[in-house]
């Protein structure tokens, strides 16, 4: 379920329904169905945890993984009530 975008950079943040814990989201860099998309899984964090990469595709810039990481934790605070609903955490 697409989340979050900023269009500007060509990010899409999703959460997966039927993921697992800890609380983490996928940010494509491109539309997840193109053909040269990449993305980067990101643990969200906590209150007191800033977001966290778990694993990018190799082929992804590290502009892109940082631009991706900011993108989560400027909206931290709103991933994390987003994947408690989907959770029902």
């Amino acid at each position: 379920m697409k989340i979050l975008e900023d269009k500007n950079q060509n990010l899409y943040v999703y959460i997966y329904t039927n993921d697992h814990m800890p609380a983490h989201v996928h940010v494509f860099k491109g539309r997840k169905n193109d053909k040269n998309v990449h993305d980067v899984k990101i643990n969200i964090g906590s209150e007191n945890e800033p977001p966290s990469i778990v694993k990018a595709n190799p082929n992804m810039k590290g502009n892109d993984i940082k631009a991706a990481w900011e993108l989560v934790a400027n909206n931290q605070e709103i991933l994390l009530k987003k994947w408690n609903e989907i959770h029902d955490v």
